[in-house]
């Protein structure tokens, strides 16, 4: 994906419909003078709804639309007649979508299948015509009610990226390299940290003609919970993920305490995260050679299951893909 089109962040100005106002009108024709009242009632303002399309990968179409207005519903009319409703705004979302409210902060809903549909700011009610009003002791109410007035509300649209596995590593970690040789998907790569600042997606090819998507997410650092580097804006893709690989490189200092820095970081923000699948690959053994490797096996007792691979030269990646099939399924 081309990492200037993807947004993943809109902030958005809705303001729904204004509905109808009631009619007021009697009943009138050749052969009656004063009939009873048949005034009808106005039309539904129009909703603003958010709608998910499998074939969306990005937030880009509202990043410049910072308004979204809604049509007004009808008045009534004569006949008990009742007035159009006003046009709804349907908004097209990517799979993954989360709306939440500016001024709350609350989370109102979030779009997880194609098709569907979720109403994100309701247009007002239409008001009651005079027919409604009848009564044994009222026979002749010459008065309606107005429509309920629509609501105008800031609202952001997140997108969480939807993949089966997800990368977690510290910065140049190798997660772009590792997602370049497994798919088709082509970040930008680069002998630096922050080389990836957006998600990338790439479909895995497994045995059979089967397949799985993994997510290239940006690089953790210590502290990013708390909002240090690109802080939330990478560990909310990671929710959607259905298993997380680790990925250590083997020249780091401690691979042990690399790792359970990255558990700490995902824990902070969401405990829920640590409920996840996971499985910890240690990175660029290409480097070193096989009696590394061994001593390296005493220090990383403490590791639940791990595997070595270098992206590189290719070695061990056959076996990362089963396991990451075994874990899938």
């Amino acid at each position: 994906m081309a990492e200037q089109n993807f947004i993943d962040y809109v902030k958005i100005c809705c303001r729904s419909g204004h509905g109808g106002a009631g009619s007021v009108h009697f009943h009138r024709d050749r052969t009656t003078a004063k009939g009873g009242p048949d005034g009808g009632n106005g039309g539904r303002g129009g909703h603003i709804i958010l709608r998910g399309n499998r074939n969306m990968w990005t937030l880009l179409p509202l990043k410049f639309r910072k308004h979204v207005i809604a049509g007004n519903g009808g008045p009534g009319g004569a006949n008990l007649r009742t007035g159009a409703d006003g046009e709804d705004i349907v908004l097209e979302v990517p799979l993954g979508t989360v709306a939440v409210d500016v001024e709350s902060g609350e989370r109102n809903l979030e779009i997880i299948e194609h098709g569907q549909e979720s109403i994100l700011v309701s247009g007002g009610q239409g008001g009651l015509g005079n027919h409604h009003f009848k009564s044994s002791t009222r026979q002749s109410p010459k008065f309606a009610q107005e429509g309920q007035t629509g609501q105008e509300i800031w609202k952001v649209l997140e997108l969480k990226v939807l993949a089966d596995v997800g990368l977690v590593g510290f910065p140049n970690a190798g997660k772009s390299t590792l997602l370049s040789v497994l798919s088709a998907a082509k970040p930008k790569i680069g002998a630096y940290p922050f080389t990836t600042l957006k998600p990338n997606l790439g479909i895995v090819s497994y045995r059979d003609s089967r397949s799985f998507v993994m997510a290239d997410i940006p690089g953790i650092i210590e502290g990013a919970s708390e909002g240090k580097g690109l802080g939330y804006r990478f560990l909310r893709h990671i929710e959607r993920n259905s298993a997380l690989l680790f990925l250590i490189p083997c020249d780091v200092d401690d691979i042990v305490a690399t790792y359970h820095i990255l558990v700490n970081e995902l824990e902070k923000y969401d405990p829920q995260l640590l409920h996840k699948k996971r499985l910890i690959a240690i990175t660029k053994v290409d480097l070193v050679d096989e009696e590394w490797l061994e001593l390296l096996k005493e220090e990383l007792e403490e590791l639940p299951e791990y595997l070595y691979i270098s992206a590189v030269s290719g070695y061990g990646l056959t076996a990362l893909k089963d396991e990451l099939w075994k874990t899938l399924n």
